[in-house]
C-alpha cells in the first residue's frame, strides 16, 4: 500500500512539475528587464524623498539661530513671529538634565547628542527671553554619558581621538551650568575621578540627585541621545 502511494505522488509531482509554463528567452528577458526597471524606479524613489529631506535640513539649518552656545550644530533655534505665550523673564529656571547615553562608535568624534540637547533648551530659554542669570542648570550625569565630562588625556587613551565636547562644556559652563557625576555609573563604566573635569561633582548615586533637586524646585528633563 506504502509503495503504491509512493507511486501516485511521484506521478503528481512529476505532472505538476511539467505542467509550468516554460518560458521562452525573450520572456525571461522581458522579466528580467521588468524587475531591473522596478528597481531603479524603487531607487529613484528613494533617492529622491533624502534628497528633498536633506534640503529641508539644509534649509533649516541655515535659519538657526544661537543666542548663547554656539558649539553645537543641533543646539540652535529656529525664529519664530507672532508668540502670544511668553515666560516669565523675572522668575529663576531651574533646570535639572538627566544624561545617560553616549554617542555610537560611528560618532565618537562627533559631540555628545545628549549634551547638544542641553545646549538646545537652554538657548530656547535665553531666545524666549529669559536672562542667563535667570537660568541655573544642573547637568547629572551617569551610564556611559560621563566619557563626555572625562579630560582630554582620559578620552583619548579610552576611544584613541580627542575628546569633542571639552569646548561645549565650558559653553554651557558660562551659561552657568554645573555637572554632577553618579559614584555608582563611574565604578560600573571604571571611570576614575582623576579622569573627569576638575570641577564635576561627584554623588553617592545619580538618584538622589534627581530626587533631592526636584524636591528643591528644579524641572527635570530626561536626555535622550538624538
Amino acid at each position: 500500500m506504502r509503495k503504491l502511494v509512493a507511486f501516485f505522488c511521484t506521478v503528481l509531482l512529476f505532472q505538476t512539475a511539467y505542467s509550468q509554463p516554460i518560458l521562452s528567452d525573450s520572456a525571461r528577458n522581458f522579466k528580467k528587464d521588468s524587475t531591473l526597471r522596478a528597481v531603479l524606479h524603487a531607487d529613484s524613489v528613494r533617492i529622491e524623498k533624502e534628497f528633498a529631506e536633506q534640503e529641508k535640513w539644509d534649509h533649516l539649518f541655515a535659519k538657526l539661530t544661537y543666542p548663547k552656545i554656539r558649539d553645537a550644530k543641533f543646539g540652535g533655534v529656529l525664529p519664530m513671529d507672532s508668540v502670544t505665550e511668553v515666560p516669565d523673564p523675572n522668575i529663576e529656571y531651574k533646570l535639572l538634565f538627566e544624561l545617560v547615553k553616549a554617542n555610537p562608535d560611528s560618532l565618537v568624534k562627533e559631540v555628545n547628542t545628549g549634551l547638544a540637547e542641553v545646549a538646545r533648551i537652554i538657548n530656547l530659554h535665553i531666545a524666549a527671553g529669559i536672562p542667563v542669570k535667570k537660568i541655573n542648570p544642573v547637568i547629572v550625569v551617569h551610564g556611559p554619558a560621563l566619557n563626555a565630562l572625562t579630560s582630554n588625556d582620559a578620552f583619548q587613551q579610552k576611544f584613541k581621538t580627542a575628546n569633542p565636547n571639552l569646548k561645549l562644556l565650558d559653553e554651557l559652563r558660562s551659561a552657568g551650568a554645573s555637572f554632577i557625576a553618579c559614584g555608582q555609573a563611574m565604578q560600573f563604566f571604571e571611570i576614575p575621578k582623576q579622569s573627569l573635569q576638575p570641577d564635576v561633582k561627584i554623588s553617592l548615586t545619580a538618584q538622589t540627585v534627581l530626587s533631592s533637586y526636584q524636591l528643591r524646585g528644579f524641572v527635570l528633563y530626561r536626555i535622550e541621545a538624538m
